[in-house]
């Protein structure tokens, strides 16, 4: 009525009134009466908001990549914004042109900007596979854009939802890989396998070693029982010796013994010490003595009578004993 209205705002959107082109009064969640004819109205959003993109570019090794993310953002300069763009509104408080919308294309224009930057210097699998890095880089290359920081917005935050190759790339990485895993497969058996075989080495050498030690103790033992039966041999061979010494020495000691017994008879004539010996002699020895001494001298006697009573007793028969017989 009259052309007085009223306005009443979210605590999430931030209102303007303009008069004559000077801010009558602004702020966030703001509810006032204002002259419709001579007033503007300027809203602006300040909950943050999520912008999806997808967008295809080129990898280094000349490849097609499809990347799909969404980009959070919050209105943190709603008075310079609104100054770039019109964010003024009807009676109906509808936008009238669609310069909020010109705001989430030049965000994401920033966005794909950076990204073929850095995805023009990576080769498709290090992209495929390195979705942080350029989350980092774009990150950090878009809060320091001039044309972010003119329009008065702050960034929260990138995801990458996904980084795509084409269909026919897919397989043949899918297949590389396969490949290198299958090869990894096969090396990570040959490594056990020589893991086995090492170990396999290893308890033949110890089990030779613990041969070989066992022999060096056997020997030592063979040794050492060798070395005691040579030493008792030697003792034995010393034993002997001994013996022989003092066997030779107690026949010494006996012949000196004999000796000094024959000594002072050894001028003595025999048949004396025969008679001494025997006690006396009989007739039979005197006579044998007798053909002793003829038997000594028979060179020098030419005949020899001997009448048949000798013979007979000397072959031991007395008159007796033949008269008997």
């Amino acid at each position: 009525m009259l052309g007085i209205r009223y306005v009443k705002v979210s605590p999430t959107t931030h209102v303007v009134q303009y008069r004559r082109g000077k801010v009558v009064r602004e702020g966030a969640g703001l509810s006032f009466f204002y002259f419709a004819p001579n007033s503007v109205l300027v809203q602006v959003p300040l909950a943050s908001r999520d912008v999806p993109f997808v967008f295809n570019e080129i990898t280094a090794d000349f490849q097609d990549a499809t990347i799909q993310g969404e980009l959070t953002y919050r209105v943190a300069k709603p008075l310079q914004l609104a100054a770039l763009l019109d964010y003024s509104v009807d009676a109906a408080g509808r936008h009238r042109g669609d310069d909020p919308a010109k705001l989430h294309d030049r965000l994401i224009h920033g966005v794909q900007i950076l990204a073929r930057g850095f995805t023009q210097k990576q080769p498709l699998r290090d992209l495929l596979t390195g979705s942080d890095a350029l989350i980092g880089h774009v990150l950090t290359e878009l809060k320091s854009l001039p044309s972010v920081a003119s329009l008065g917005v702050e960034i929260l935050g990138l995801s990458i939802l996904s980084i795509r190759a084409t269909p026919e790339m897919s397989k043949a990485l899918q297949a590389d890989a396969r490949e290198r895993l299958l090869q990894k497969a096969d090396e990570a058996m040959y490594a056990r396998r020589n893991a086995a075989v090492e170990l396999e080495r290893s308890i033949k050498e110890n089990e030779l070693n613990t041969e070989i030690a066992v022999e060096l103790k056997r020997r030592q033992v063979r040794e050492t029982q060798l070395q005691a039966e040579i030493a008792l041999e030697q003792e034995r061979a010393e034993l002997v010796d001994r013996r022989v010494e003092n066997d030779r020495k107690e026949s010494q000691a006996r012949a000196d013994a004999l000796r000094a017994v024959l000594e002072p008879l050894k001028d003595v004539d025999w048949r004396t010490l025969v008679a001494v010996g025997s006690g006396g002699l009989d007739a039979r020895q005197l006579i044998a003595m007798a053909f002793r001494d003829l038997a000594d001298h028979a060179d020098k006697i030419g005949n020899l009578n001997i009448s048949p009573d000798l013979l007979q007793t000397l072959l031991g028969a007395h008159p007796d004993q033949r008269e008997h017989a």
